[in-house]
């Protein structure tokens, strides 16, 4: 029934254009020399207004061109320009396969650069694409790059620390950020030693930070999303990469399988990966300093493996498959052991039928993932969710105009158990499924660009359908100056076991919404439904100050309507398990980016407020950071331009914590009457002050510099060599003070390293 509408609302939207005498050209732009698709190219017919950029793929679509001969250019930067005759009959589809080739100097005859080109066709709001060059750019920990340590530079990303940390976007917590792989929800992507996450950075193809605002292709989380998409293997050569440094070690095999035919676009490749950590066992040899009595330590490791297999057809069709196994492992001696494991298997497809205007895509994924803690109380904590996704999706293209929509149907399992400090158990097992409808047009009417989108979610444990309007809109002041906005209405069933009030966060549990009655904050009233909600507001401008220095300015708004948290401080059986606070992240973020050729320089600054309200009193959260400002620079020199130098400097004001008042003595009486008072030791206590998270952590800054060469042996072998040192001044960075010890417990010191890469 659902998809029946939704082709009944496409029909509506085209059917005038679809009686006009028009054609359709489409078609995929390759690098000839690797088979790789050229990504946000320039397409252009010559002496028309008719014009677009290619994706991710390197896909393109002109539709509703009127019947004629036409000259189609394809320009790119760094690449020579490819022309191409073409005729447009009437209800006919041209496909197009374009190659173009590396040239040795810039073109100086591209006066639109896709990026611009970029700027003014797509909203794109609150909405930051990084690269792999991005990555890889920035001064790295140990010698390896990481998406994990590139998010934080991102305005309105906050790190709360090196070990355990997580990342909240915007005022919303990790749950309520959508992480995925290939459209894969990945429910733990970070490691227990928060520098580093489960991706590696030699498949990454592209990633998309949108942190708020989100359109409907997007549900289920109610803050942020991260969606990472990975590269295909080499289409024409076998090679890989192998790198180690005093953190981990990496390899990477890929290639061809049928290599690419140029004649035909058809191609088979293969891409795996794997990585591995023994920080553990270097640290104390290399940064004995690090692991000394008063700090945490290094006992992390961890082991990644990624799989891809790569089907591309002939007329911009693709078929990928991939698998996946990550682990982490983290043993504080007599503190506590952590394990995590999270597998999985998945298929995403792209089809470009010959005589349909449709470009149809889906996906299909299935993931395991299993915690356990062990801490000194011998109180065990265990989670797990399986989980199965299918999706499919239909885009249409029309003049200046699109229309997306699909549909996708979500099920887990979780397996949860947790025993509180008096011994009282939470203990759930559930299956759920949710099934989400969405459609976004968009529309281009001179210099106004309008994205409204629906989407419909139903919650089948939870009995509850919601609706979700979405909005986005760009209108182009001028050439160089554009204004934006977005907003939205968000719910989402998945609960973490992480409180918002924790410091360290090494468990990470996942439960759906809960099978009981919640109440409202502080109160006996029931709550209207079992769900999480916000909504979202934001505006923008855009401003190219010249050719290479752009401002991006961004206020925004988010109201979460309800927020939902295990009741982990129950004291009685009839206590309930879970309880519902309400909560406002608001705030302004400022980016500042230079680049040319040889120089790339980022400033940003976030001011933000972060609270939540029990009923009780409103808070500030432990993640709110009211200023932070980051700046990055990198600079490639040399006659070869073979050495690369960065640096990144970070500052963040202190983040809020509960005062202390005083301690007290307490006996928990294990033995009975027979307890001797007089003569045991009794555990200390501690009073806290009644107003929640009303002290300010020090002030938090931190140097990152880093140096790389890159000698190149003949035209596919290369080493690179990376020195690099963290927390250059050595900056005593409190992580949290151990109240009841009475010790100060840092964040990472200065750690100097050095890593090598070979590629071939």
């Amino acid at each position: 029934m659902l998809l029946r509408i939704l082709h009944l609302l496409f029909l509506c939207l085209w059917g005038i254009q679809l009686l006009a005498q028009t054609g359709t050209v489409r078609g995929n732009v390759f690098d000839k020399e690797t088979g790789e698709p050229v990504l946000y190219g320039t397409i252009q017919l010559a002496g028309t207004s008719l014009g677009t950029t290619t994706d991710l793929d390197g896909f393109f679509t002109l539709a509703n061109v009127p019947v004629g001969e036409y000259e189609l250019l394809s320009t790119y930067i760094g690449y020579d320009s490819l022309t191409q005759n073409i005729t447009v009959e009437a209800d006919r589809i041209n496909y197009l396969r374009l190659y173009l080739s590396t040239n040795s100097v810039q073109l100086g005859t591209v006066n639109i650069s896709a990026r611009k080109e970029k700027a003014r066709t797509e909203v794109q709001i609150s909405t930051l694409t990084v690269t792999p060059k991005q990555i890889t750019a920035m001064p790295s920990i140990g010698g390896q790059a990481d998406i994990a340590q590139y998010l934080p530079v991102l305005p309105g990303i906050i790190s709360t620390g090196d070990q355990g940390g997580q990342l909240y976007i915007r005022g919303g917590s990790p749950v309520q950020n959508k992480i995925l792989l290939d459209g894969m929800t990945i429910y733990n992507p970070f490691h227990s030693l928060g520098l580093f996450s489960v991706f590696e950075t030699e498949t990454i193809r592209s990633v998309d930070v949108l942190t708020g605002g989100f359109n409907a292709e997007y549900g289920g989380r109610i803050s942020a999303v991260v969606d990472l998409k990975t590269r295909e293997g080499d289409k024409k050569r076998f090679g890989g990469v192998v790198g180690a440094n005093p953190f981990q070690a990496n390899v990477l095999l890929e290639g061809p399988i049928v290599p690419l035919d140029p004649d035909n676009g058809s191609s088979v490749s293969f891409l795996v990966t794997g990585k591995h950590s023994y920080i553990d066992q270097t640290s104390p040899n290399l940064y004995p300093y690090a692991v000394e009595n008063d700090s945490l330590g290094l006992p992390f490791s961890f082991t990644d493996l990624y799989g891809k297999l790569s089907f591309v057809g002939g007329n911009g069709s693709k078929i990928d498959l991939f698998g996946f196994n990550f682990q982490d492992q983290v043993d504080y001696a007599n503190l506590a052991t952590l394990d995590w494991t999270t597998s999985g298997a998945g298929l995403r497809f792209s089809l470009v039928p010959n005589g349909s205007a449709a470009i149809i895509g889906g996906n299909f994924s299935f993931s395991d993932y299993q915690v356990g803690l062990v801490e000194s109380d011998d109180r065990p904590k265990k989670s797990g969710i399986t989980s199965f996704t299918a999706g499919l999706n239909f885009t249409y293209f029309g003049n200046n105009s699109e229309v997306n929509y699909g549909f996708e149907v979500n099920g887990f399992r979780t397996n949860f158990e947790f025993i509180n400090f008096l011994d009282l158990s939470i203990e759930q097992f559930e299956n759920t499924t949710e099934i989400g409808g969405y459609v976004k047009y968009k529309k281009q009417l001179g210099n106004l660009i309008i994205e409204p989108g629906l989407r419909t979610q139903f919650y089948s444990s939870l009995n509850k359908f919601t609706v979700e309007p979405r909005l986005g809109l760009k209108y182009n002041i001028s050439e160089s100056v554009r204004f934006k906005l977005a907003g939205g209405i968000y719910t989402q069933n998945l609960i973490s076991t992480v409180n918002e009030r924790d410091v360290i966060n090494l468990f990470v549990g996942f439960l759906s919404g809960p099978d009981e009655g919640i109440f409202q904050p502080n109160s006996t009233e029931r709550t209207a439904d079992r769900l999480q909600k916000a909504t979202h507001a934001i505006v923008g401008v855009e401003v190219d100050l010249t050719n290479q220095l752009e401002l991006n300015v961004e206020p925004y708004f988010k109201d979460f309507t309800q927020l939902i948290n295990l009741n982990r401080n129950k004291t009685t059986p009839q206590d309930p398990n879970y309880v519902v606070e309400t909560g406002e992240a608001y705030g302004i973020d400022f980016s500042l980016k230079y680049q040319t050729a040889n120089t790339y320089l980022w400033a940003t600054y976030s001011l933000g407020h972060v609270n939540r309200d029990d009923g009780e009193q409103v808070y500030p959260t432990l993640f709110d950071r009211r200023h932070n400002v980051n700046l990055l620079g990198t600079y490639t020199f040399g006659t070869d331009r073979s050495w690369e130098a960065s640096v990144r400097w970070n500052m963040g004001s202190g983040f809020p914590f509960t005062l202390t008042q005083g301690f007290y003595s307490y006996y928990t009486f294990e033995e009975g009457i027979s307890t001797d008072v007089l003569r045991d030791n009794a555990d200390l206590g501690i009073l806290f002050d009644e107003n929640r998270n009303a002290g300010r952590l020090p002030y938090y800054h931190r140097l990152d510099l880093s140096l790389k060469k890159t000698i190149t042996f003949s035209k596919y072998v290369q080493l690179e060599a990376v020195a690099s040192v963290t927390n250059a001044y050595d900056r005593d960075n409190i992580f949290f003070f151990d109240r009841v010890q009475y010790e100060r417990v840092d964040q990472l010191p200065i750690l100097p390293s050095l890593g090598l890469t070979f590629r071939f």
